[in-house]
């Protein structure tokens, strides 16, 4: 069966060799239809790749104006105001949003990715998980010519677009503050490389120190989960060191372990910024709590989750040709805060 051809219960009445009205009422879980033949159905569907729609007028326009929305975690500032984001534009079109999270973990989005699928979504918006290697399990979207637009995290590929910052401009920014603010011993408490945010924030951090004739250190590049945990577990590395070979900068991939970093060397006794400069990235609300207020990368998750949302439903709706461009990239603000400020 072709690819992108539309599975039926005729294609399923076809290849169990039974009425279509049968499937029909199978599909139901009609109890008019004995158990065993109910379980022949659905395994057939399955097998067949068929969707299920409650909506008679959807299976005519084939279309359900829901999209499917995946992202690493709900309890995220920068998710959360994605997600706020992605609202108001689907409802401003008229278009519902089906949301789930991954929990970091890619079997779970695979789940999750499946159950998209199956919900008949016109549109699929991903973040893609800390531990996401390949995008294998969203080729059924391709396939079907289902658009796909990555956020944030992001995996490139020729039938989708991604809508991202800077991050390697952002990060190299944040690294040559520090630097101007004296440090010569900056550590990088980063995530997974294999995500683009964490591998880009990376490589900008590097060849800021490489620009300013500054060396690299593995002991000074922690890769974590940019928990509250790899904070706490940041700052007893830094505390196990001798305090002349500590770094005097401390450049995390994200707030909650930038904040939570502070905290464990301020009731260890060092002073920030004086000891340690410190700075994070995502403007979450802890930055602005902490004392000192955290130096910070600003970049909207309401205006991401704006901006993705809208250039898929204009895709959908034929305004706009969502391949036109494989990127599009947001504006990030370095926000400086008294955590950073060495020279006041």
């Amino acid at each position: 069966m072709a690819d992108d051809k539309e599975v039926t219960i005729y294609d399923i009445a076809e290849y169990l060799q039974i009425s279509a009205a049968t499937v029909s009422r199978g599909l139901k879980n009609s109890t008019s239809v004995n158990k065993h033949t109910r379980k022949k159905i659905a395994d057939a569907a399955i097998a067949l790749g068929y969707q299920s729609n409650t909506f008679a007028s959807s299976l005519r326009s084939k279309s359900t104006n829901t999209l499917g929305v995946l992202v690493p975690r709900l309890n995220s500032y920068f998710m959360s105001s994605a997600l706020a984001g992605m609202e108001k534009a689907a409802n401003l079109h008229g278009y519902h949003l089906i949301i789930a999270q991954s929990l970091e973990d890619v079997k779970k989005e695979k789940v999750n990715a499946a159950t998209m699928f199956n919900k008949r979504v016109d549109g699929l918006l991903i973040s893609l998980a800390y531990d996401t290697q390949d995008i294998e399990h969203l080729e059924p979207f391709f396939k079907r010519k289902i658009p796909v637009v990555f956020f944030d995290r992001v995996h490139p590929h020729n039938d989708s677009i991604s809508v991202v910052i800077d991050n390697y401009a952002a990060a190299y920014n944040v690294t040559q503050h520090l630097i101007d603010q004296g440090c010569k011993r900056i550590m990088h408490l980063g995530g997974n490389l294999l995500r683009n945010v964490y591998n880009d924030r990376f490589n900008g951090y590097r060849q800021a120190l490489k620009d300013n004739n500054l060396p690299f250190q593995d002991k000074w590049h922690l890769v974590s989960t940019l928990s509250e945990k790899a904070g706490d577990a940041a700052a007893r590395h830094i505390l196990s060191l001798p305090p002349a070979k500590r770094p005097d900068g401390l450049f995390a991939a994200n707030d909650t372990a930038a904040v939570h970093g502070m905290i464990a060397l301020q009731a260890a006794g060092l002073r920030i910024p004086q000891d340690l400069a410190v700075a994070g990235f995502n403007n979450d609300p802890i930055s602005k709590i902490i004392a000192p207020n955290l130096t910070t990368v600003d970049y909207s998750g309401d205006n991401m989750g704006i901006t993705a949302v809208t250039n898929l439903i204009n895709h959908l709706k034929g305004i706009s040709d969502l391949y036109s461009t494989n990127s599009i990239t947001l504006r990030a603000d370095l926000i400086v805060r008294a955590s950073s400020l060495k020279k006041g």
